[in-house]
């Protein structure tokens, strides 16, 4: 049986470009995982294995893969930066127990970085803080650790200070046991020696030890009295502080260094040990019954107790459907059959496999503890559980966003829509943000993410992984309707065809809702004139219509239905008339409640030097953006903003030629708001024409 106790599992996730797969490599290949380091720049990363991302120099799925390190068992996640790919950050932090937050030691806090942190801490997920590229031009490591606190409001635990940076950067003291690690300029990461604390940074050394030590007895009330009374700790019990007061989130330790250029990756490594949570330490999940809701068990990491697992990723390759699945209790053997609880039927387990990147071995059982891939399961998607049949049990599962952005596609020849069909199918499996629906009208093929980078991907991967050319439309704005008045009104749908004919009358109320409400259905009919039976039928009727807006087919969001009275007829009456009228009765009232068209607005987080700051905030102003903050950095300014993003469409392209290559941005759904008339006119044209 394995020590559960020296278990890691944990993820690394940053902003794009903050050095995540670079670290990943250089952890592999310190643990003795690969001989020969792979570089992002050169498309060599190990965990970077799909063609579009060696050559974007990207992470676009998160991979997984294992390691050994003092004797403990590191389960490594690697996640993207990019905004458009969040999804995947968000699933792994699902079954992760730890994670190493990345930060760029020039660019500090960028705005996927606070993305990932929400994503983590909305997960309750322990971290620790590696300042990366400390070598580079412009990194400051106190900086950095400034904007963790002011930024991301979050309480970071400063573990080691840098000696030199920039060119200058050659290690780290480590404030515990006041040694410097320092490195020679050959990249390799063995070649350090521990030296004494350099002169000129002893006081520093002394006073950023003294705050270590402040926060960590904080932990422990008889250490921090005698802390008090002048005793120093030993640093065994420190050690012991900062792993309590990781796992509660109470700070995050915080350590630098450069992954590019091998130096002080080791301690990192050292901290995940020490101060990461294994498995049994973490909060144990939550089980739910089929409606979503609590039921009070939880699964607890053990061996021996029924399986509970969650599948959290599906990933398509040569050998077959990969099934990414994290066990939270329980032992799955091979040739074991399992239950899926959101299917109802049961899977058989032919081959337990170990993933490195894109490559595996082959297990004959796994537990509590693990995280593995299953080949070959039927039925099971991203979000499902796997259980015990004896003991059925479901996990919390995955809630995923709506798609903000759609294009449609036609295959270029005939022999490609077959093809197309089975790839989309494949892709929807692996990546729960990608829809695909057919436009009953058109006949056309439309595909639905997070963002344009998102669908383009999608395309490449079509037509390289699947060998499928398409036509692309251009995309489309997920546009939303909603209604702004209340209106009363009433409809009887009678119908007569010789024997029992139908009969519903239904007097209702249809009236906006609260923001981000949904769909509401009341019922406040008394003395039997709508049979209590039939209301559930009545707001199946409403519920299913909202699907299509009256103004241009676009969804409708936040509107309150309330039925105040009817009638019916002992023989005609049945759910299915009170659903018809139901249906009829939202056509006919939608409109007479000043319907609205919605459009989706952005949060923008662009990142300028300081010279363009002007043209930055004049175009955004152009796209009909609300500029709400601007924040000036040691190497450009921030500036924050909320755009439609209709008007968005392209904007990498105007950002890099306004400032000569050298900005950023990130873009991620905020809310609805209503369009204004000029542009909800075009939008309605528009969908008339298309359906001619």
């Amino acid at each position: 049986m394995t020590d559960l106790t020296r278990y890691r599992n944990i993820g690394i996730f940053a902003h794009v470009d903050a050095g995540k797969t670079t670290t990943t490599e250089r952890i592999l290949n310190l643990t003795g995982k690969t001989h020969k380091i792979g570089e992002v720049h050169d498309g060599e990363a190990t965990t970077d294995f799909m063609d579009q991302e060696r050559e974007r120099g990207i992470t676009i799925q998160s991979a997984a893969t294992s390691c050994d390190w003092d004797d403990h068992r590191l389960n490594i996640i690697d996640t993207p930066g990019h905004v458009d790919f969040t999804i995947e950050v968000y699933r792994s932090l699902k079954v992760l127990d730890g994670g190493v937050g990345v930060f760029c030691g020039s660019g500090g806090v960028e705005p996927q970085s606070e993305t990932n942190w929400r994503y983590a801490n909305e997960s309750g997920v322990a971290r620790i803080i590696l300042v990366n590229k400390l070598d580079r031009l412009g990194a400051n490591f106190y900086r950095v650790v400034d904007q963790v606190e002011n930024v991301l409001g979050a309480n970071p635990l400063v573990m080691v200070l840098p000696i030199g940076e920039e060119d200058g950067f050659t290690g780290v003291v480590d404030l515990l046991t006041r040694k410097a690690w320092v490195w020679d300029d050959s990249g390799d990461p063995s070649r350090y020696e521990l030296q004494d604390v350099p002169a000129d940074m002893a006081d520093k050394v002394e006073e950023y030890r003294e705050k270590l030590i402040e926060t960590a007895v904080e932990q422990d009330d008889d250490l921090m009295e005698a802390y008090l009374e002048g005793e120093e700790p030993s640093i065994d019990d420190i050690k012991r502080c900062i792993r309590k007061g990781t796992i509660a989130l109470d700070f995050f330790p915080t350590y630098c260094g450069s992954a590019f250029k091998n130096k002080a990756i080791q301690l990192v490594l050292n901290a995940v040990v020490d101060f990461l949570p294994n498995p049994v330490e973490v909060e144990p999940q939550p089980e739910v019954d089929l409606e979503g809701n609590e039921t009070g068990d939880k699964a607890i990491v053990d061996p021996d107790r029924p399986l509970r697992a969650l599948a959290f990723k599906i990933m398509d390759d040569r050998f077959g459907a990969l099934t990414f699945t994290r066990i939270y209790s329980g032992t799955l053997k091979k040739g074991d059959t399992v239950l899926n609880t959101y299917t109802g039927k049961t899977e058989r387990i032919g081959r337990i496999v170990e993933m490195h990147a894109d490559s595996r071995e082959e297990l004959d059982s796994a537990q509590a503890g693990d995280i593995i891939a299953l080949v070959g399961l039927k039925n099971t998607q991203t979000g499902h559980t796997l259980c015990d049949q004896k003991n059925p049990a479901t996990l919390e599962p995955m809630v995923f966003p709506d798609p903000v952005i759609s294009i449609a596609i036609a295959p270029k020849d005939k022999t490609g829509s077959e093809k197309l069909g089975i790839a989309l199918n494949k892709m929807m499996q692996e990546d729960p943000s990608f829809r695909v629906e057919t436009d009953e009208e058109s006949g056309e093929t439309i595909i639905k993410g997070m963002g344009e980078l998102h669908l383009d991907i999608k395309v490449d991967i079509l037509k390289r992984t699947h060998g499928v050319e398409v036509n692309v439309g251009k995309p489309q704005v997920a546009y939303r309707e909603t209604i702004t008045q209340r209106t009363e009104d009433s409809y009887t749908h009678k119908k007569q065809t010789g024997g029992s004919g139908q009969f519903a009358k239904i007097d209702y109320v249809i009236e906006p809702g609260e923001q981000n409400s949904g769909f509401e259905f009341e019922s406040q009919v008394t003395g039997g004139n709508v049979p209590r039976e039939f209301w559930p039928a009545v707001e199946k009727g409403f519920k299913n219509s909202m699907e299509e807006g009256t103004l241009a087919g676009f969804p409708l969001l936040d509107v309150k239905v309330i039925l105040m009275d009817g009638g019916f007829h002992p023989v005609d009456s049945s759910a299915v008339a009170y659903e018809i009228a139901a249906k009829a009765a939202y056509r006919q009232s939608v409109p007479k409640a000043s319907p609205q068209l919605m459009e989706p607005i952005m949060k923008v987080d662009v990142f300028t030097p300081e010279d363009h700051v002007g043209d930055v905030i004049g175009d955004l102003n152009r796209r009909r953006g609300m500029i709400k903050s601007q924040e000036a950095g040691a190497t450009g300014v921030r500036v924050k903003a909320d755009a439609p993003l209709s008007e968005m469409f392209g904007y990498i392209g105007d950002l890099r030629t306004m400032t000569s290559g050298r900005g950023q941005f990130s873009m991620e759904f905020s809310h609805y708001m209503a369009c204004p008339n000029s542009v909800a006119e075009a939008v309605i044209k528009e969908v008339q024409e298309r359906k001619g």
